[in-house]
């Protein structure tokens, strides 16, 4: 058996497209934009391309982007004050200060001062408790794109047994609480869980979110499992490389003989990052217009 492989470069693009035509209409209706705001503090290269990155696929989804670039030794009540500013502005209905911040800045405490309605990231605790009990909030980028992906893959989930490998509050967490809501029966494994791959060996859906390059091994799997891995690792470069390979929790080769479909890395959850941030940009951006939110979106 070779198992599926599950393209998200391609739903991506779908997706993209999708509210592409959605932003237009919108615009339509409320005779503005939908607009995101991103904040970028310093200068680290990797921020420096996801921020282009966004930039440019907000443009090219006919939204309109608004960058502010601020400086590495920013203070706190400088940023946050940008924040306010930008709750304030009816013409943003989207805010992303990008992770992560210079030492001397608080997150937690910059996170908390945007607007839960323009927290497109999703990681305000109120979007967070929302997602906990069921009321509709924004939900992290990345869990929710895996979630879109499943569901094209499986449908209805109910009565799946699903392990998540990985707690973060950014991926693990609310990755539970989507399958939870969905009817699936979920366990949350991570550093410290007992007899990793003999709970892993159950699942139906392995959802994989460590950070840790190729540490989930084929031998793990059972027969026919439904494999989303969230991990970007660059393994050390082999001789005669400039740079090494990239590669996910996953052992792919391994897995893609017992697993019946999995994600690749590149190209499997990476690309449905930006393009839920636009689609959750552009949900803000009817609520707070006061337009109904297309059920497409």
């Amino acid at each position: 058996m070779t198992a599926e492989r599950i393209d998200g470069k391609a739903f991506a693009a779908l997706l993209r497209e999708r509210v592409g035509a959605l932003a237009s209409q919108f615009e339509g209706k409320s005779g503005r934009k939908a607009g995101l705001a991103v904040v970028l503090v310093g200068e680290d290269p990797a921020s420096q391309v996801y921020v282009r990155s966004k930039h440019k696929a907000t443009v090219a989804a006919g939204m309109e982007s608004f960058e502010h670039r601020l400086p590495a030794d920013t203070s706190e009540a400088d940023l946050l004050a940008l924040v306010d500013q930008l709750n304030r502005d009816d013409a943003v209905d989207g805010i992303l200060v990008q992770l992560p911040l210079p030492d001397h800045l608080d997150e937690q405490a910059v996170i908390a001062s945007i607007s839960p309605d323009k927290d497109v990231d999703g990681f305000h605790v109120t979007n967070a408790g929302r997602l906990a009990v069921g009321q509709s909030g924004f939900v992290p980028c990345t869990p929710l794109g895996c979630m879109m992906l499943l569901t094209d893959r499986l449908g209805d989930l109910s009565g799946l047994e699903a392990v998540v490998i990985g707690r973060s509050n950014i991926v693990g967490k609310p990755m539970a609480q989507l399958l939870l809501d969905a009817n699936a029966t979920v366990t949350i494994a991570h550093s410290r869980t007992k007899d990793l791959p003999a709970v892993v060996k159950r699942a139906d859906i392995v959802v994989a979110a460590v950070g840790r390059a190729e540490m989930v091994k084929a031998e793990w799997l059972k027969d026919g499992a439904t494999v989303i891995d969230v991990g970007i690792n660059r393994l050390p470069p082999a001789e005669g490389e400039e740079k090494g390979r990239l590669v996910g929790d996953v052992d792919y080769s391994g897995a893609q003989g017992v697993a019946g479909a999995i994600t690749p890395v590149p190209g499997g959850v990476g690309p449905m990052t930006i393009a839920v941030l636009l689609r959750n940009t552009l949900v803000a951006a009817y609520r707070n217009a006061g337009l109904e939110v297309p059920s497409s979106l």
